[in-house]
């Protein structure tokens, strides 16, 4: 059971009733929804984070993975095994991240990015050669990009356990093609 009462969204503030209308009813956005003033920006966050980075979206959902398996965030997991499925993550990659086996073969080219993303989450620090090995698979624009998509989502991995959010059903493509909606809205 979770330590924080999830948000009853008919009781919330209009910005974070419009906010919940449009997201999937997952306890991680009722928890969310407390933070009234950093709701909507972080919703946005989030959104470009799934919809507009020029870091290939099936390497991101393998960074989000390593980040659950790395920081033991089931919530994070379920979630995204999902999602992954959804933006062509092979089942043996994902079930290589899943199970820890990050020198499987069937990995590839995004062994050594996962392996950068399990060393930073394990000890908030990087190597020299981690970093260099990183950089000859992602140019400086998605290292970055994948920095973001690891700072997001460990804190939403320290979030969950913190509150022990209760799980929810995999909500598969929900988010991601909300986030591609509103991406094309502002276009």
């Amino acid at each position: 059971m979770t330590r924080l009462p999830y948000l009853d969204p008919n009781r919330a503030p209009e910005p974070v009733q419009e906010a919940l209308a449009i997201l999937p009813d997952l306890h991680l956005f009722r928890i969310l929804g407390h933070a009234e003033g950093a709701l909507v920006p972080w919703l946005a966050l989030g959104g470009a984070l799934l919809s507009s980075l020029s870091l290939d979206p099936r390497l991101r959902e393998l960074a989000i993975l390593q980040v659950a398996r790395s920081a033991d965030s089931d919530y994070e997991r379920v979630q995204h095994e999902a999602i992954a499925a959804g933006v062509g993550v092979p089942p043996g990659q994902i079930r290589a991240v899943v199970g820890g086996h990050l020198d499987d073969p069937v990995l590839g080219s995004s062994a050594p990015v996962l392996r950068f993303v399990d060393e930073l989450v394990r000890t908030h620090a990087i190597s020299d050669a981690a970093f260099a090995k990183l950089r000859e698979h992602l140019d400086d624009r998605q290292c970055v990009e994948l920095l973001l998509v690891v700072g997001h989502y460990l804190g939403l991995a320290l979030l969950a356990a913190a509150v022990d959010l209760d799980p929810d059903p995999p909500a598969q493509m929900a988010v991601v093609d909300l986030a591609n909606a509103r991406r094309g809205e502002m276009s």
